[in-house]
């Protein structure tokens, strides 16, 4: 049996060790921290990630964990009128195939580790980090491991947005700040007004900020995610500690439900981080070496897709993988198959930062025009199927 190398243990390395183990492949996935952390936020797994994640077996431990929504609203900053809606729920399982969750990412975190240690094809390895890697003359590659060597058919990089892997084969990466700054919180269902949070992923636009808010946790916690257009602060952490006296400054007069959630946010677990971009990377590996998720196409969060375009690419690169036997030939077929989609989330993910802090006629503008426009992008996210986008490619490409 074949081996592999992925750095990273986050969602997409342990998605890719998943996918990769179910087509027998021998998988060691190496994480640099002292264990598989679980800090984070929220996320949102929309149809064309979860029927990943049904195909690996872990149906029933998601829905132990997660938040099935109802829908998706849009609404006034101010007033609370809804601009735009569009279901979830049983039509959005009917209509694509796969369900749409809200989920912590330490309880999918969690989902994915259990799999993976009950996996006799995959070893878990922590406190184990890569300073580089070398791709050899017989096809395989050198991986440097806390100043040892780890030997492999390929590498696969799911290190995260300051990814070594990368830096390894194109050097660094210099990112671009936004001039956004996010904030997340979670606040206990039990401190809020019965029905004041509706069972659906609200997002509240407002001249230069928004405001999102969601169950997790089997609906006992309401995840909030909070963007503000502001300079002058710039770290890029998500473990850096938010005061919440700014934070209510900075929504300060926004409605009242707002208001009320971030009223009840614990002080000593608010976080706040500056957004960066980087843009699409028109080559992602070389030979039997690799990338994958934010190590490749990091994406701001304003599409809800980051967590679910790694779990795309696990499910492609593991199709390329099990259809190919020469892995650098398998490798360069899964980033031709990815990069125009990610580079297409990336692109979307920044126009919306824009288009939902808008003001005036501009604002106005967008209003009406939303409903249609997120019926349409619905539509061309959730169809996609990384199960199967390989041999569609492949029969395509033989008419």
């Amino acid at each position: 049996m074949q081996r592999l190398i992925i750095a990273g243990g986050g969602i997409g390395g342990l998605t890719a060790a998943l996918c990769l183990a179910k087509c027998d492949w021998s998988v060691l996935v190496l994480e640099q921290g002292r264990e598989f952390t679980t800090a984070g936020a929220g996320i949102q797994l929309s149809p064309n990630c979860s029927r990943v994640l049904h195909d690996l077996g872990l149906e029933s431990a998601l829905r132990t964990s997660a938040f099935l929504p109802e829908g998706t609203q849009f609404r006034h900053w101010r007033n609370g009128r809804v601009i735009t809606e569009s279901s979830l729920g049983a039509s959005v399982a009917q209509r694509f195939g796969a369900p749409y969750y809200h989920i912590h990412r330490g309880d999918l975190l969690n989902v994915l580790l259990a799999a993976a240690q009950a996996h006799s094809n995959i070893e878990l390895r922590t406190e184990a980090q890569v300073t580089g890697c070398t791709a050899q003359a017989d096809g395989t590659v050198q991986v440097h491991v806390n100043n040892e060597l780890e030997f492999a058919a390929g590498l696969i990089g799911a290190d995260g947005i300051h990814s070594q892997v990368r830096c390894a084969l194109w050097g660094e990466h210099q990112p671009t700040f936004t001039g956004n700054v996010a904030w997340r919180m979670l606040v206990p269902a039990s401190k809020l007004p019965k029905d004041m949070v509706r069972p659906m992923s609200t997002v509240w636009w407002g001249p230069g900020k928004h405001f999102v808010h969601y169950y997790v946790r089997g609906g006992d916690y309401v995840n909030c995610v909070c963007v503000v257009e502001k300079s002058g602060w710039q770290v890029e952490s998500w473990t850096e500690r938010g005061d919440l006296v700014e934070l209510q400054q900075d929504f300060a007069g926004w409605h009242p439900h707002v208001v009320e959630l971030i009223n009840q946010a614990d002080a000593s677990e608010l976080f706040k981080w500056a957004l960066f971009d980087r843009p699409p990377m028109t080559q992602w590996g070389k030979g039997c070496i690799t990338l994958l998720g934010d190590a490749c196409h990091p994406t701001l969060p304003f599409m809800a897709q980051g967590a679910a375009m790694a779990i795309e690419d696990a499910a492609v690169l593991a199709g390329c993988m099990a259809r190919t036997p020469a892995v650098a030939e398998a490798m360069q077929h899964y980033e031709d198959l990815r990069r125009k989609r990610t580079a297409g989330i990336q692109r979307g993910s920044r126009r919306n930062a824009k288009v939902f802090h808008l003001s005036g006629i501009a604002a106005w503008a967008r209003n009406r025009a939303a409903g249609r426009a997120r019926a349409n992008t619905m539509d061309e996210l959730f169809r996609y199927d990384p199960l199967t986008v390989v041999s569609d490619k492949r029969s395509r490409s033989q008419d």
